[in-house]
């Protein structure tokens, strides 16, 4: 049981965890061992609130698939345990990433002093850039 919040948590037999072949160097070890973690999770066939539902189907995510499937690979360390232990901790984080709820804006004007700075900045860009021009002679 993976617990979200106090009162939103996912059963174990929800996600999908197969043990799969490690990529990279490694040598022997990562081509006999499996000890690299692939963790899918179905979205709109879980328990989660439909809420939570909304919002992680709504988020432009890279490891969320257009069917609504959370895939995460975890390869990071030499032990199938501690694989599946970082696949875990970054899909809770994920969740809890895309489904917090996001503070309104609060509308500001700028000050008068902050416009009065802008604009006096902008007179004197516009001055050295008009000084930049070719340099003409006088000839009396």
């Amino acid at each position: 049981m993976i617990a979200l919040s106090h009162t939103v948590s996912i059963p174990d037999d929800e996600l999908t965890i197969t043990a799969i072949r490690a990529q990279g160097a490694g040598g022997q070890h990562v081509n006999k061992a499996s000890t690299a973690i692939h963790l899918r999770f179905d979205i709109r066939a879980s328990s989660l609130p439909e809420c939570y539902k909304m919002r992680l189907l709504a988020a432009s995510h890279h490891l969320i698939s257009p069917e609504g499937i959370i895939i995460i690979k975890a390869q990071e360390y030499r032990s199938q345990e501690m694989n599946r232990e970082a696949a875990v901790a970054r899909f809770v984080a994920l969740i809890r990433e895309l489904t917090a709820p996001q503070k309104r804006r609060k509308a500001t004007r700028p000050t008068r002093a902050s416009k009065e700075r802008r604009l006096n900045a902008k007179a004197q860009k516009s001055t050295t850039k008009a000084l930049r021009g070719k340099v003409r002679r006088i000839v009396e």
